[in-house]
């Protein structure tokens, strides 16, 4: 079992953390920081650079926490977090990923429910620290948590439809990144 769960989070944690590493830089596929931007503005959110640089680094911490088992119920209310803001994104599209759907983000949002839930392991660095298992409580708040500050920061940082779009600066990547 602590095999598994370890190859779990790592995996799972991993790929969280080059999500976001994809929104900040070139590395991985990414369009750097102004394209992570101007993927949050085509998405229709406002904030701009802000909203990308919270995104990807709430990626980036999320999905290392959780291939390490280091706060695990933490790491995993941020990483559903994040990746409920991308569902919504895709929502429109169905749920199906060959559509641009929102199957990727939800099984993302599911893997770190129940990282949350098994609690990572022995092979972790909570079960190192003496901080495992979580208090059950305290798990299904971060679970609660997660999605709802996702939705929560999807409404907040909604860009108005009648919003004008923001100046592209010359040399920005006009194509949105995948999510």
């Amino acid at each position: 079992m602590n095999a598994g769960l370890l190859v779990l989070r790592v995996a799972v944690g991993l790929l969280i953390a080059g999500h976001g590493v994809q929104k900040m830089s070139f590395r991985l596929g990414g369009n750097g920081l102004a394209g992570g931007t101007e993927e949050f503005r085509h998405d229709g959110f406002r904030g701009g650079r802000l909203t990308a640089i919270v995104a990807g680094g709430s990626q980036i911490g999320a999905g290392l926490f959780l291939a390490a088992g280091l706060l695990t119920p933490l790491a995993a209310m941020a990483a559903m977090g994040v990746m409920t803001v991308a569902g919504t994104v895709k929502w429109p599209k169905g749920l199906w990923v060959q559509n641009d759907g929102y199957e990727y983000p939800l099984v993302l949002v599911i893997v770190s429910a129940a990282l949350a839930l098994t609690g990572p392991g022995q092979w972790s660095l909570d079960h190192a620290l003496g901080a495992s298992p979580w208090p059950l409580w305290l798990v299904v708040a971060a679970i609660l948590a997660g999605p709802m500050s996702g939705l929560l920061a999807r409404v907040v940082l909604r860009r108005s439809p009648a919003a004008p779009e923001a100046a592209t600066p010359k040399g920005t990547p006009h194509a949105p990144v995948a999510e």
